[in-house]
């Protein structure tokens, strides 16, 4: 017999005033204007009928998912994509309203979950629409066709095992899609690949309609789909990285067709400020010593909240009154180090930028990942959850 006692969404801080935020240690504030811009020109690469449907996953990448999703309801969006089960019924606890597909795989003792918080689950396979079905309650769901990313989905050339999926009485199929995995340019090999597996799943498509099976929305672009490839989008395009405002690279934004802003900015306090002598050693490991008197600034915040420890010991910088501030020493579980000996008037309580501007320079997710070695997605996702998200 299924259980139902399923634990609650996990609760992350909701979005505060700014009032709140100035006593905060550290925080993220949200720029709206920005985020409205975004959804605005990447509307413009939209065919007619065709909407955005935000993937809110990862706690909106790092931004906080209902405080996003509540400003996008705002705006009229209506469908989102969540990777889990917890993070849809988090939107759902949030407010949120309209259509929430689930990408990923949930377990058969949440499936009770899916009814109650009117969620859409992913059909990732034949087997797995089978057990769907045997929950014995109609089950709403989109199906993945995997066409050469071979991670999941039904596997395109598969089609009798498709059409299988039709024919199973409880699942009320809403719509069908795929996932591109090589959409982050146009140039080959990866153009060729790329237009193979949109061969492939519109060769599915006309399968199932020659022998009458009704699928619903079709989707199959995502943040690079949009952008490289527009001519490819049916009812919805997944939209995610972009709507925050960066790619994953800034090559990437380089040949971006459409301004984009970033949204989210990263701040902390600094807590006391430290004399390091010369020959004086500080941080763990003694990784930092000091050639000379210098100043320490120490910042309330580190790899706990998301900060890399890649940019331990002068490989990243913070700003402090619109000037940069090197990193020194091993970034810290709860604090971080720099240098702030050039920096007059610094005292406890100032505000340092980790991520955004301050005065006339600014530090941007991508210097973050170019420093700690991977992209942008990653270094915005793992923010943590215990800063709260601010919506400015």
């Amino acid at each position: 017999m299924m259980r139902t006692n399923i634990s609650p969404a996990p609760k992350r801080p909701s979005g505060t005033d700014m009032a709140a935020a100035l006593k905060d240690r550290a925080w993220i504030e949200l720029d709206r204007n920005s985020l409205r811009e975004n959804v605005r020109s990447l509307k413009s690469l939209l065919p007619p009928g065709c909407e955005l449907m935000p993937i809110v996953k990862a706690n909106a990448y790092g931004h906080g998912a209902v405080l996003i999703s509540k400003e996008l309801n705002r705006l009229g969006i209506r469908s989102f994509c969540t990777a889990t089960v917890s993070e849809g019924i988090e939107l759902r606890r949030g407010g949120i309203k309209g259509e929430i597909l689930i990408l990923g795989y949930t377990h058969p003792e949440q499936f009770p979950m899916l009814e109650k918080y009117g969620l859409i689950q992913s059909v990732i396979d034949l087997s797995y629409a089978r057990l769907l079905n045997s929950y014995g309650r109609k089950i709403r769901v989109h199906i993945k066709i995997d066409t050469g990313m071979h991670r999941l989905g039904e596997r395109a050339e598969r089609t009798e095992a498709i059409r299988d999926i039709f024919r199973l009485d409880h699942l009320v199929i809403k719509g069908i899609f795929t996932h591109l995995c090589a959409d982050e340019t146009n140039a080959e090999p990866d153009r060729g690949y790329t237009l193979k597996q949109v061969h492939a799943f519109f060769d599915v498509l006309t399968d199932l309609k020659k022998h009458g099976c009704g699928f619903g929305k079709v989707h199959l672009l995502a943040s690079y789909g949009l952008i490289n490839y527009p001519e490819y989008a049916e009812d919805y395009v997944r939209i995610g990285i972009a709507l925050y405002g960066v790619l994953s690279s800034r090559t990437d934004m380089e040949k971006c067709p459409v301004r984009l802003s970033p949204v989210l900015s990263v701040k902390a306090r600094v807590a006391v400020i430290k004399d390091l002598y010369a020959g004086e050693a500080a941080g763990y490991g003694l990784q930092y010593v000091a050639q000379s008197d210098r100043k320490i600034a120490v910042l309330s915040i580190g790899y706990a909240d998301g900060i890399p420890r890649a940019l331990s010991c002068g490989n990243g910088q913070v700003l402090i009154h619109g000037t940069a501030a090197p990193v020194v020493g091993r970034i810290c579980m709860d604090q971080m180090l720099a240098d702030i000996t050039d920096i007059p008037d610094v005292k406890s309580g100032d505000i340092a930028v980790i991520i955004g501007k301050s005065g006339q320079k600014e530090i941007t997710a991508y210097d973050l990942a170019e420093e700690s070695g991977t992209i942008t997605n990653e270094v915005l996702s793992r923010l943590g959850g215990r800063l709260n998200r601010i919506l400015c």
